[in-house]
């Protein structure tokens, strides 16, 4: 036994010295070196990015100052701030030593926005994305947020190539159709996270604006990025961040037609590391019946939301952001014989982490949303529960030409009804993606991305895209993009939003998930202040789900088909801007009901918009815009076929007097209403007992608001 421990002693002891050994190589192969950046005038230069490799591996903290941990010997440390010019600089690492490097840096006027894109994974400038990526920056949602403080409807709906569809007026059902595909196929995301759930109508008539920093918009198939819910395209909902200076800000709002909305946003500068914002809104709507038909244009509602968010950030590269959210809402519309009511109450929380380490970015992601309704349809009562679980963690790295990303997700969609529980599911679905993108010199770029879903119900998919950035002479660029995703099908469709899923059949056994293709180019030009973009688009997806004559779901065997081209130009002189835009967009299906092939409903075939703004800092903006809807086919209603083609005038005056900004906007000036030609009641039920046509118009008219906005 003696001979035993002695010969453990001496195992531990040399274990011991082998670990001392390599910790002390290790310590004497590296070396720290200590970055200083001043400007010119001698101050500190907070927030510029150290990039070594193309990748970033630590960022200046408000003194400065970064430590970096590298091996000895020489390395090229590049420096990157907007508002100073890019400089690479050589320096050397020694072993075992702390280097003290105190650099100056080149003040540089911004003569163009920078604008770094977050719903690609690679956090980059927009402008070398090969995956074409629209941006409506602060600017216009700030412009929109004083039109419609109480959700994001407008600020999408203007927006070329976007159609928010009303799916039931009463209870506020809308979402978001992408290029002319349905709205089920949007993914919606907040800072990257799905905190508004993953299928059916997601709120967007829930989402106020005052606390986002931009939109990130991504069309067509987006599978290979965030799997089967994004089927059509990604809209991904950026917050603000705090400022150095505390931000505190009120808005204000009532309109003419019985409106009523108090928003609040607080932001605190970082103290330490820590920082923090909230967001919180009252939101009502008295019930208008404008047409005297005794049923509801307007629903009331009440709602209030809640949204405080935690930031950390160590000024080395490693950020954390906490968020939680709360909505409470009442709506009720409908007529006394026949009331359509909706109250939700819906609870989320997420987590985004991003950590240097070695050269790579870690970054973890995760969320959990959980809400509740109930719904009623004259005597017909529905309560459900909704809950979606996500998490997913990537690594990330870059070389000279490549930037890389992999990672592994997890969703979870459970769907549960009190009512109508044949068509309750759990849906489970891990994943693993991957993403390069490769600089072929400074005229080519190259993006390859996929996705292996592994579904447990209907199996396992796999989700390329390739895209190409192509910058070609004269200031001219060329994307190319193409991939393949599949939807995985649910209930909650168009048609069971408006009527309850009561009087449908159960999803069958056979039932195939949906999968799609598309692909687009886009040319660009841009100079000066003069921006064009012409897009061409198609997509085709099969095995989409319609509900047949006897109400029941069922692939359908001939694809929908997709085509259509986006044109936008924006000019800003000084402080006028103008946008134009126009969209066309041309799509058939096969309808499984009446068996026959047709266009598809709610799909304008022509849509176009003119934005004029004057905006004068610390004075205030005048805007003026147009917006044309051409003619689009409509399904099951009695009083015709074609909806009919109309403009929507409007105009905004703001005037900024010291801290306050006073507002008034008119919309839809010609005051076009759906309701001047035509009832929004059926005069008898139709398909799944619904009691309304489609709102293929505006149903309010025209509609004044104003108020004011002032911070403290």
């Amino acid at each position: 036994m003696s001979v035993v421990r002695g010969v453990s002693r001496l195992l531990q002891l040399s274990l011991l010295i082998c670990m001392f050994t390599l910790t002390v190589r290790a310590q004497t192969q590296t070396g720290m070196v200590q970055i200083t950046l001043k400007s010119m005038e001698g101050k500190p230069i907070p927030q510029v990015e150290l990039r070594v490799d193309n990748a970033t591996i630590a960022v200046t903290n408000d003194q400065g100052v970064a430590t970096l941990e590298r091996m000895a010997g020489e390395f090229q440390l590049t420096l990157q701030r907007v508002g100073y010019k890019t400089t690479a600089t050589r320096i050397v690492a020694v072993a075992g030593q702390t280097t003290q490097v105190t650099l100056e840096l080149e003040a540089q006027a911004v003569l163009e926005e920078s604008i770094v894109v977050t719903a690609t994974r690679a956090d980059s400038a927009i402008e070398d994305e090969p995956l074409r990526v629209e941006v409506i920056d602060q600017s216009e949602v700030e412009e929109k947020a004083t039109m419609t403080p109480g959700d994001i409807a407008m600020l999408l709906n203007e927006t070329s190539g976007l159609r928010v569809q009303v799916v039931s007026p009463a209870l506020g059902a809308a979402n978001v159709r992408v290029q002319g595909l349905r709205g089920r196929y949007t993914q919606i995301l907040s800072d990257g996270l799905p905190l508004y759930g993953q299928v059916g109508s997601i709120g967007i008539l829930q989402i106020p604006p005052l606390d986002l920093g931009q939109v990130e918009v991504i069309k067509g198939v987006a599978s290979a990025l965030y799997g089967s819910s994004a089927l059509g395209g990604v809209i991904n909902l950026v917050s603000r961040r705090p400022s150095k200076e505390s931000e505190h800000q009120v808005l204000l709002n009532t309109t003419s037609r019985g409106g009523a909305d108090a928003v609040v946003w607080v932001a605190e500068p970082p103290k330490g590391h820590w920082s923090y914002s909230m967001l919180g809104g009252a939101h009502f709507q008295r019930r208008s019946d404008i047409d005297k038909d005794a049923w509801a244009d307007l629903p009331e509602y009440q709602r209030g939301i809640v949204r405080p968010r935690l930031f950390w950030e160590n000024g080395r590269g490693n950020s954390v952001v906490v968020t939680t959210g709360v909505t409470i809402e009442d709506r009720a519309g409908g007529s006394s014989a026949f009331p359509e009511e909706l109250r939700t109450r819906r609870f989320d929380s997420g987590f985004i982490g991003r950590f240097l380490a070695g050269g790579k970015l870690i970054s973890l992601r995760g969320s959990v949303m959980t809400q509740r309704h109930r719904r009623q349809f004259g005597t017909i009562f529905e309560r459900d529960k909704q809950d979606s679980l996500f998490g997913e963690a990537a690594v990330s790295g870059a070389t000279a030409a490549h930037s890389w990303t992999l990672g592994t997700a997890l969703q979870l969609d459970n769907y549960n009804s009190k009512e109508v529980s044949r068509f309750n599911y759990t849906y489970v679905t891990p994943a693993l993606f991957a993403q390069d993108e490769y600089r072929l010199g400074s005229h080519l770029t190259v993006s390859a991305s996929g996705r292996a879903d592994f579904h447990n119900e209907y199996g396992t998919f796999f989700s390329p895209r390739l895209s190409a950035l192509v910058r070609l002479p004269e200031n001219l660029t060329l994307r190319l993009s193409t991939g393949t995703g599949v939807f995985a099908p649910t209930p909650l469709a168009e048609e069971t939003e408006a009527t309850g899923l009561s009087p449908y059949q159960a999803l069958p056994q056979d039932l195939k998930a949906e999968r799609a293709w598309s692909s687009s180019a886009d040319l660009g030009w841009k100079r000066g202040g003069v921006e064009l973009n012409a897009t061409v688009f198609g997509s085709r997806i099969r095995n989409v789900v319609g509900i047949t004559q006897d109400l029941a779901f069922a692939n359908a065997p001939e694809p929908t088909r997709t085509i259509g081209t986006e044109f936008f130009a924006r000019v800003r002189r000084g402080d006028i801007s103008v946008i134009l835009t126009h969209a066309f967009v041309h799509s058939m299906e096969f309808d499984v009901r009446d068996v026959v092939r047709r266009t598809v409903p709610l799909t304008p075939r022509h849509t176009a918009g003119i934005d004029l703004l004057w905006e004068k800092e610390d004075v205030g903006r005048i805007g003026l815009e147009a917006f044309y809807t051409g003619g689009q086919h409509l399904d099951d209603n009695p009083f015709r076929t074609t909806g009919i083609p109309y403009w929507v005038f409007g105009v905004l005056l703001e005037r900024h007097v010291g801290p306050l900004r006073v507002f008034l906007n008119a919309e839809n000036l010609g005051d076009f209403r759906q309701t001047r030609y035509e009832s929004l009641v059926r005069p008898t039920p139709g398909f799944g007992g619904r009691r309304t046509v489609d709102a293929w118009s505006p149903l309010d008219g025209r509609v004044i608001n104003g108020g004011v906005r002032f911070g403290f």
